[in-house]
């Protein structure tokens, strides 16, 4: 899934009469143009994918490492941080 956080969003102006002229100006059609989209860094691309093959095979990696008792003592730490806030709540 794309970081959404990254593309940039044109801000609205928060005077009310700024607003309703940029609005009147794109209904008219005399708005500027937004700026050209830049192209994606390829070095950025490939670090990501790079990334994600790394992150879909860590943990199976990790789990067929380790023995089965191993395996119980990190599913008993992830339980109980897992449940670590609602133990001290009393719900």
């Amino acid at each position: 899934m794309q970081n959404r956080s990254r593309t940039p969003k044109p801000k609205r102006p928060r005077d009310f009469n700024e607003r309703a002229f940029q609005s009147v100006t794109i209904l008219t059609g005399t708005a500027e143009a937004p700026p050209p989209e830049e192209p994606e860094d390829p070095i950025r691309a490939a670090a990501a994918l790079i990334g994600r093959k790394g992150g879909l095979k860590g943990g199976k990696a990790r789990a067929a490492k380790m023995t089965p008792e191993e395996r119980s003592a990190s599913a008993k730490r992830a339980a109980q941080a897992r449940w670590k806030d609602k133990a001290e709540s009393g719900t």
